[in-house]
């Protein structure tokens, strides 16, 4: 048994979170950046070679393409900057293979939130492909276990491409539930902030939103996903030595998990932002509470003041005596009216 490995490895981070839109560099671009990329990488097994490219450029997807007669329309999808999660199947005697477009969150430092990260598949009777568009770190640890681990090697690459292609989505959907608890913990955070006094209402509204972009973008990625799955399921069939129909069932499973998970949590950050709401509407009608009050006080004062202000004569006019007594009318008028708030409950 023979293997070959060339490392290109990246490291991730666990994500923060999405903007949907995969990146993929135009051939004419991408020509030019081959200097400084990964390279091909391959793990020769007893019946199955596993080949992990990441960014390929067209002429390195082309050369693949030649060497296990891919359709052209194919390399095209591969190329694309913007394709949605398919599976399309051959079933021609000198080509029959799987091409698959799937997605997962991928965190990306430059937006500062996860990002639908692509990987292109193709499944042959003796071979698998990965062609992602960024690094997806499962896949990558994976691969490097299976050339550092001869044993794992042999116990994965024995069973034939698609137990292996199996292992390959089984890490990448096992990699999506912590990005889901992280989610939950804010949802918990905001909760209990909308509790805590000494949390502004406002300051909450941010973390809301920030919350509620993520299970967005995060609904965008899984969404387009789930019928693909099922496709997945009936076209892998052919690639499998052995019966493992009911391990791709449960990919399937784990996909509508993370999908109920996500309406859930859908469900709990509008609920929270609807209290929150409430709470900043509660705030406000305390404050309008309390110059309303005021207002109300000052109004009579003011028109005394306006009354005795006037340029006429008044009994006591010019005197100490008058000055004392409207003072003291202006005292009595403002217990006297926060006494009547206070036994109507106003206060």
């Amino acid at each position: 048994m023979s293997s070959v490995f060339t490392q290109g490895l990246l490291s991730v981070p666990m994500p923060n979170l999405p903007r949907i839109g995969t990146r993929r560099v135009p051939p004419s671009v991408a020509s030019t950046e081959t200097d400084n990329r990964p390279r091909i990488t391959e793990v020769q097994g007893e019946r199955v070679t596993w080949i992990h490219w990441s960014r390929p450029t067209y002429d390195e997807v082309q050369t693949l393409a030649n060497r296990f007669d891919w359709h052209p329309l194919d390399i095209e999808d591969v190329m694309s900057r913007r394709q949605r999660p398919k599976v399309d199947v051959y079933t021609e005697e000198e080509s029959s293979y799987l091409f698959a477009v799937l997605h997962f969150p991928v965190y990306d430092k430059t937006i500062g939130r996860l990002n639908a990260g692509e990987l292109d598949v193709f499944l042959g009777a003796d071979y698998l492909v990965t062609l992602p568009t960024v690094e997806l770190r499962p896949v990558t640890l994976l691969f490097r276990r299976c050339f550092e681990n001869e044993e794992l090697r042999r116990s994965l690459f024995s069973r034939g491409s698609g137990r292996l292609f199996y292992e390959v989505l089984d890490d990448l959907y096992d990699y999506c539930f912590p990005i889901l608890d992280k989610i939950g913990y804010k949802l918990e955070q905001i909760d209990e902030g909308i509790d805590d006094v000494s949390v502004h209402a406002k300051d909450l509204v941010r973390d809301i939103h920030k919350v509620k972009q993520e299970i967005i973008s995060y609904r965008k990625i899984i969404k387009p996903q789930r019928p693909t799955l099922r496709q997945l399921e009936r076209g892998v069939e052919r690639f499998l030595p052995e019966d493992l129909e009911l391990y791709f069932d449960d990919i399937v499973d784990a996909s509508e998990r993370i999908w109920d998970l996500l309406d859930n949590y859908k469900e709990v950050v509008e609920a929270l932002e609807d209290t929150n709401e409430s709470l900043i509407s509660h705030q406000q009608n305390d404050i309008l509470y309390v110059l309303t009050i005021f207002s109300v006080v000052l109004l009579p004062l003011t028109f005394l003041s306006g009354l005795f202000g006037m340029n006429v004569n008044f009994p006591g006019f010019g005197t100490r005596a008058a000055f004392w007594a409207i003072l003291g009318s202006f005292v009595v008028l403002v217990i006297g009216m926060l006494g009547f708030f206070r036994h109507k409950r106003w206060l």
